[in-house]
């Protein structure tokens, strides 16, 4: 044996595995913007037209509805759904029905679930210098610390071009979002089919990851939220703040959160914020990391790409977002389907695989994430004897006239436990672009500050 060779090759090997490689070939990068859309998606549309090609011109922007808010005029209002799909023919559409979905319809098909599926729509845009910073990334970025960090990454997406599970998801957990302000009210309905008010609230978001356009995002956090509850009268007052880190969840550098309390009248850090501890939001329905599908460290999970997908997943539901009451939507076993829009749309499929020394409720998760924004927009989780337990959605809508969207209206069906949550649905006419609040506000001392004494 050449000990001097093995030795070289063992001492190559331990320095490739802890290296941090750049990302991708300029030759892929220039396929950006040309064949690929700035933001990474397959600018044709698929070969029978059912998924267009994507629109660089954006939609017309038609202004908003109610008056001295935000919310969104539906673009699509006179759209018809070319099919409808149910208990008699979901089985037809299997192969564009996400695993979660024929969940679903095995569950819920003979009680009425289905699907209104309507032209697919492909205008959602971004300002040009998120572009500009796309193009840097796709051969700049790398991540680190066993897929924990990103390097190099300028405000945008870090993967525009992802080769592995690490980096897809990473595109999602650190999306381009825009500042706002939301009024919303947080139900579950159990398995009796009546709905349950969880929380309602007032929650406002920033990101200051986006601030600066041409600085690597380092240690800026990407997201800022923080929520103050106003119901139920057992959490009025409560306040919670939530700062999740914009580029590195490696030891010591990940999620930070703190609580409000009004029996204890202080603040103090919620570590127990995160991971698979009940959210308390949705009365412990799910998760804290099934918020937004999914968000948190990665450090659980193995994580592997599946591929692109052709997949119906609800999109551009302006009508749920912003059009009637959370109340008059929760159907007895499921959100009635005239109010959810569904779309073919291709995806990126993520699994994540629960590594043998780390423990979570979840034994698998697998994620949808739109080719065009990034944003996971459904997901399913498993329990540890592989039962399909949890189904997710996001309801994305196109802020069309900030170059942004809203992805944070979201909710799960339990199927092992027979109800299901919807979160962060706006109270129509309560939605807000931008965040009429200083630095402070969104400290552990503005808490205190502001909390109920």
């Amino acid at each position: 044996m050449n000990y001097k060779k093995t030795l070289a090759t063992i001492c190559l090997s331990g320095l490739m595995a802890g290296q941090a490689f750049a990302g991708v070939s300029q030759a892929e990068a220039d396929k950006l913007g040309g064949e690929l859309t700035p933001m990474g998606a397959i600018a044709a549309g698929n070969a029978d037209g059912s998924i267009p090609a994507w629109n660089p011109e954006g939609v017309a922007v038609p202004g908003n509805f109610v008056e001295g808010s935000d919310n969104y005029v539906n673009p699509y209002a006179d759209d018809k759904p070319l099919l409808t799909i149910d208990a008699s023919n979901w089985e037809e559409h299997a192969d564009k029905l996400t695993e979660g979905t024929k969940g679903l319809f095995k569950k819920l098909g003979a009680d009425g679930f289905k699907m209104d599926v309507y032209p697919s729509r492909r205008d959602f845009v971004a300002p040009d210098w998120l572009y500009d910073n796309n193009r840097k990334n796709a051969t700049a970025t790398s991540l680190a610390t066993g897929g924990l960090k990103v390097n190099n990454n300028l405000p945008g997406v870090p993967f525009p071009i992802p080769k592995t599970g690490d980096e897809t998801i990473w595109n999602h957990m650190i999306r381009y979002q825009t500042d706002h302000s939301v009024d919303y009210a947080t139900y579950y309905v159990g398995s009796n089919g009546k709905p349950v008010l969880a929380s309602k609230g007032y929650v406002t978001n920033i990101f200051p990851m986006y601030k600066e356009h041409d600085q690597v995002a380092a240690d800026e956090p990407w997201g800022i939220l923080r929520i103050n509850y106003l119901a139920p009268a057992r959490r009025a007052g409560e306040i919670l703040l939530v700062q999740e880190p914009g580029a590195d969840f490696s030891e010591g550098k990940g999620r930070k959160a703190w609580q409000y309390l009004t029996g204890q009248r202080r603040v103090r850090q919620a570590p127990a914020v995160s991971f698979d501890t009940p959210n308390t939001a949705v009365a412990g329905t799910s998760t804290y990391d099934d918020t937004f599908v999914y968000n948190g460290s990665t450090e659980r999970y193995d994580w592997k790409l599946l591929g692109l997908k052709e997949t119906y997943v609800p999109y551009n539901n302006y009508d749920y977002v912003f059009g009637a009451p959370i109340e008059d939507i929760l159907g007895e076993k499921f959100l009635k389907p005239e109010y959810i829009r569904w779309e073919l749309h291709r995806t990126w499929v993520v699994e994540a695989t629960l590594k043998d020394d780390k423990r979570h409720l979840y034994k698998t998760r697998r994620y949808y994430l739109d080719e065009d924004t990034w944003a996971a927009v459904a997901g399913e989780t498993y329990d540890g004897r592989d039962n399909l337990w949890r189904v997710h959605y996001a309801y994305l809508v196109n802020l069309y006239d900030k170059k942004s969207r809203y992805d944070m209206a979201y909710g799960s069906y339990d199927l092992l436990q027979n109800l299901y949550n919807v979160n962060f649905k706006p109270i129509p006419g309560k939605f807000k672009n931008g965040v009429d609040k200083g630095a402070k506000y969104f400290t552990s001392k503005g808490m205190a500050r502001s909390g109920i004494r």
